[in-house]
């Protein structure tokens, strides 16, 4: 008869769900519905696995990350499982590198004190101290290194990345978190086309995401537009370019919104640009990062040009 780890404590199946498993113990776990389609109760398996059924319905970056809808689990081993916020722990970590990738925008390099599991395109948080931290979207790729590569963008009065850009230099000791996030690349649908949008360091987890495809093969088109109000906000252009150079089935686009567009640069707005090269977005997966408003924005129009809810992953900041 399977068991349920969760808590420190083990609990016998008895042929019931993980949640009915659960409650009928007086834990309490977050629910509505009780027949998978709220998602309220969702939970993390940390050992063992759980049927596929109980993954049904779920974003596809969710179920990747092992969560699944305890509701409608009824497991054949034993399993151990944790809330979804739990997991997120601290570790150490070096800085190697910090360079300006442009006036408004740095580039940290770190090295974890131990190997760090994450997707390109997921977050961190970095600690100021004990209590102040802010998260941060990874740019690096887990299969071309250990280092983790953050772009953080100088924010006016802002305490964190004030204090990054006065205070932090290669060789410091900091504190992270391990990663989170549901915005990253995954495999199986290799022919599927991408959008990518960005604005400002949004283009961080969209440059991992966009490597990370290419390493896995991916043949579908990857159309990726970033925009700034002029070009002295790109970064990483040259990068991008002789990425593009390289790979028949990625396209870059910079997009300048305010004034004249230079020779390489498309005038107007990012997502008017983007849409405008692509109206109809059916069967596309979509990815959105960066300045909230167009975030928002984006999310709704993408949605009406054909792109499906399940496939379009939003990270505003």
């Amino acid at each position: 008869m399977s068991r349920v780890v969760y808590g420190g404590q083990s609990y016998e199946c008895g042929g019931k769900s993980v949640l009915d498993c659960l409650t009928a113990q007086g834990v309490h776990i977050p629910s509505s519905c009780r027949s998978g389609v709220c998602q309220t109760c969702l939970m993390r398996v940390v050992d063992g696995a759980v049927p596929e059924k109980s993954k049904e319905g779920l974003n596809p970056t969710l179920a990747a990350q092992n969560y699944f809808l305890p509701c409608v689990c009824y497991p054949e081993q034993d399993i151990e499982v944790v809330l979804p916020e739990a997991g997120m722990d601290k570790l150490e970590a070096r800085i190697t590198r910090v360079e300006f990738l442009n006036a408004d925008i740095l580039g940290i390099s770190l090295k974890p004190s131990r190997p760090l599991e994450y997707r390109a395109g997921q977050f961190i948080n970095l600690f100021m101290d004990e209590t102040t931290a802010r998260c941060y979207s990874l740019a690096s790729v887990p299969s071309l290194g250990e280092e983790l590569f953050l772009h953080v963008r100088k924010v006016p009065g802002g305490l964190v990345s004030g204090w990054i850009f006065a205070d932090l230099k290669a060789g410091d000791n900091i504190t992270i978190s391990e990663a989170s996030g549901d915005c990253f690349y995954v495999t199986g649908k290799p022919e599927q086309n991408i959008l990518l949008i960005a604005t400002g360091s949004g283009l961080a987890p969209l440059y991992g995401i966009i490597r990370d495809a290419l390493l896995n093969g991916h043949r579908g088109k990857l159309s990726l537009y970033h925009g700034s109000y002029n070009t002295d906000g790109f970064y990483l252009v040259e990068e991008l370019r002789r990425l593009a150079q390289n790979h028949h089935n990625l396209s870059y686009v910079p997009c300048v919104s305010d004034g004249n567009a230079p020779t390489g640069y498309a005038p107007g707005m990012v997502l008017d640009v983007a849409l405008a090269d692509h109206p109809d977005l059916t069967g596309w997966r979509v990815f959105l990062c960066g300045n909230p408003d167009m975030v928002y924005a984006a999310k709704q129009q993408t949605f009406f040009a054909g792109a499906s809810m399940r496939e379009i992953y939003a990270d505003p900041f």
